[in-house]
């Protein structure tokens, strides 16, 4: 297969992935990556500034879409609705290929660099969110306790449905913001 031919971001990825898996993150190198793929290492880093890279580059096509449901959430809506509102559009990209989402979240839970990596992105994001919503006019205080309040809805649901087999990351998001309501509610 030529290097010029389309796809090779999407090889790469799977390349990587395979090779994370069959001999370490540590182990493989971008060279390994390219050679798989069918490019050379001068395309890798076309695509990608190195080799964690291949693991977190949809972070900004995940943020993006988080602030475009948050933009699109009605007026009347409470700051948690705007916020699992956003945290929808995120599981509506990420739960379309679950195999590939754990297969990238066992190589980043096996690693302490990627866990780190992972956090990192996480935090990138709901800084955006908390941004997102003082431009809605929500005050600071709130629109950060909220952003990070969904982030912690997101882990906890995160893990809950990597550990079910038959529970869609959408349902698993309702069900840790319906818990997340009854902890909080007034007696």
């Amino acid at each position: 297969m030529g290097r010029w031919e389309p796809g090779a971001g999407g090889r790469l990825r799977e390349a990587a992935l395979a090779l994370y898996l069959e001999h370490g993150f540590e182990q493989t190198m971008v060279a390994d990556i390219a050679e798989r793929a069918g490019v050379t290492a001068r395309t890798f880093f076309r695509h990608f500034a190195d080799k964690r890279e291949v693991l977190f580059d949809g972070s900004a096509e995940l943020t993006e879409a988080s602030l475009a449901a948050l933009d699109a959430a009605p007026a009347t809506a409470s700051t948690l609705e705007v916020v699992a509102a956003a945290l929808d559009a995120v599981a509506g990209l990420i739960g379309q290929d679950r195999e590939l989402v754990l297969t990238r979240h066992a190589v980043i839970m096996a690693h302490a660099e990627l866990r780190e990596r992972e956090l990192i992105k996480l935090a990138e994001m709901t800084t955006a969110l908390a941004d997102g919503l003082r431009r809605r006019g929500i005050g600071a205080t709130e629109a950060t306790l909220a952003a990070e309040t969904g982030a912690a809805v997101y882990r906890v649901a995160f893990q809950h449905w990597a550990d079910a087999d038959d529970l869609d990351l959408r349902d698993a998001i309702r069900r840790s913001f319906d818990q997340l309501r009854a902890l909080t509610a007034t007696p």
